[in-house]
C-alpha cells in the first residue's frame, strides 16, 4: 500500500511519501515522488496506487510537458494535464487490469506554484482523473492508507499551522501508519516550499535520521497517560451498595 500526504498553509506546502512496496513476501523501496523546478516554476506529485498504472501515468504526464511549446501557467493545468493522461492510462488498461480482478485504483496529489499563480495551490486528482483543490478549511489530502492518520491532522492541523509545525505532523501522520500497519514504512520522501520561495527544499529521511524524534514523541504519549485525570472513571471502580 502506500502512505502520502499532502499540506497547504499559509506558510506553504508540505509533502510526505512513503517508499515502502510490497510484492508479495519481498518489500522493494521506490519513490511516490516527483518534483521540478525551472525557474519560478516548480511542482511535486504524489501517487498511490497500482505501480504500473503510475508509471504509465507519469511517463505519459511527462511526455506532454515536454513536447508543449509553451510551458503552463498555473497549476491546475498540470492537474488537467496528469488528469487527462490518468483518463488516457484508464481507456488503454482498465479492461484487462478489471480481467484479473485489479482496480484501476490511481489517486494523486499535485502541488506547487507556477508562474501565474498568486500563492502555492494544491489539488487532489481522483483515478477517474477530476480534481478537487485544497482551501483554508480543508488545508491536506491523504492518500493511500488514510485512516490512521486523520485523528492527528483533525485535531491539530489549521490553515495558520506553523510551516516547521505542519512538517512535524505529516511525519506523525505517517508515524501512526507505519506502526499500525506493515505496507508502510521508511524511508519517507520529504519536500517543502515556503509560498514566497523560488526553490523547493527535499530530503529523504531513513529511520534512523528521526528515531530521536519517534522515540520522543512515543515518550511524550505515555508521559501524557500517566498524567491522564483517571479520576472521572471512578464511577467504574467504585463497588455498588444497595
Amino acid at each position: 500500500m502506500t502512505f502520502c500526504i499532502g499540506i497547504n498553509t499559509r506558510q506553504g506546502l508540505v509533502a510526505l511519501a512513503d517508499t515502502r512496496i510490497v510484492k508479495g513476501e519481498e518489500h522493494l523501496t521506490k519513490s511516490k515522488l516527483s518534483f521540478s523546478a525551472n525557474g519560478d516554476d516548480q511542482w511535486w506529485l504524489v501517487t498511490s496506487g497500482l505501480r504500473s498504472i503510475r508509471d504509465k501515468a507519469v511517463v505519459y504526464f511527462e511526455n506532454d510537458l515536454s513536447a508543449r511549446t509553451e510551458s503552463y501557467s498555473q497549476l491546475f493545468e498540470l492537474a488537467n494535464s496528469f488528469g487527462q493522461q490518468l483518463r488516457c492510462v484508464r481507456s488503454e488498461d482498465g479492461p484487462s487490469l478489471a480481467t484479473s480482478n485489479f482496480s484501476f485504483n490511481l489517486h494523486a496529489i499535485i502541488g506547487g506554484k507556477l508562474s501565474k499563480d498568486a500563492r502555492p495551490k494544491m489539488f487532489y486528482v481522483y483515478p477517474e482523473g477530476n480534481w478537487i483543490e485544497s482551501s483554508e478549511d480543508s488545508p491536506y489530502f491523504l492518500i493511500g492508507r488514510t485512516h490512521y492518520a486523520k485523528p492527528i491532522l483533525d485535531r491539530l492541523l489549521r490553515y495558520d499551522t506553523d510551516l516547521r509545525q505542519s512538517a512535524a505532523l505529516a511525519f506523525l501522520a505517517f508515524d501512526a501508519t507505519q506502526a499500525s500497519v506493515t505496507d508502510v514504512g521508511f524511508p519517507i520522501d520529504m519536500i517543502l516550499s515556503e509560498w514566497n520561495s523560488k526553490q523547493a527544499a527535499y530530503h529523504r529521511f531513513h529511520e534512523a535520521d528521526l528515531a530521536r524524534v519517534a522515540s520522543w514523541w512515543q515518550q511524550t504519549l505515555s508521559e501524557a497517560l500517566h498524567q491522564f485525570p483517571v479520576d472521572c472513571f471512578d464511577p467504574l471502580f467504585k463497588k455498588n451498595t444497595v
